[in-house]
């Protein structure tokens, strides 16, 4: 009984220290939510320090490529919208999701850049490489060997996408699987401002 206790404690611990490390600070009350219009970026509104927030500029890191040629950044002001997506080869949703980022790119890869950062930490290399060849991914496909991008980004589950803008700030933080239209809609929000 004592046993159980303890554990159902611990639970509920390790539930509020989630919740008290993804929630946002009392100081940043006008923090948009998931999906919020993009709209001109006003660096008045931004707060300076990065954080993987919507309405935050975007947390830097440089990852290298899982072919080991390239070294890939994010952070900073860009000539072209990002989307950073983390995902495992072991992770179904990301599976699911893949077919609709290969679409999403081919058809928007002038006016947008997508990294797919795999959580190498947690998934294989040769698993991952599998999965890139199987669904024939054509943007280029980052690893995060220590895990570094994935704790920048308080990733937790997979997959998770950012929609970063070309002043480097997020626009949209997307959790989970999404349908293909509403990709759409977060993108032309994001390209066209």
């Amino acid at each position: 009984m004592k046993r159980n206790v303890l554990i159902l404690g611990l639970v509920v611990i390790a539930i509020v220290a989630v919740w008290i490390w993804d929630s946002p600070s009392g100081k940043e009350g006008n923090q948009a939510t998931v999906g919020a219009p993009a709209g001109k970026v006003d660096d008045r509104n931004i707060p300076s320090k990065p954080s993987p927030k919507v309405n935050h500029y975007a947390p830097s890191f440089s990852l290298p490529s899982l072919d080991g040629t390239s070294t890939f950044e994010v952070g900073g002001k860009r000539d072209k919208v990002l989307i950073v997506n983390f995902w495992a080869a072991w992770c179904g949703p990301c599976e699911l999701e893949a077919p609709d980022l290969k679409d999403i790119y081919e058809k928007h890869q002038d006016k947008l850049d997508l990294y797919a950062v795999n959580a190498t930490n947690f998934d294989k290399l040769r698993e991952a490489k599998d999965f890139v060849k199987e669904q024939e991914l054509v943007f280029p496909i980052l690893t995060d060997a220590k895990g570094v991008a994935g704790d920048l980004y308080k990733v937790y589950s997979y997959p998770i996408s950012f929609i970063i803008d070309r002043d480097g700030v997020i626009r949209h933080r997307i959790e989970g699987v999404i349908e293909r239209k509403q990709w759409e809609i977060y993108l032309q929000e994001v390209i066209n401002s």
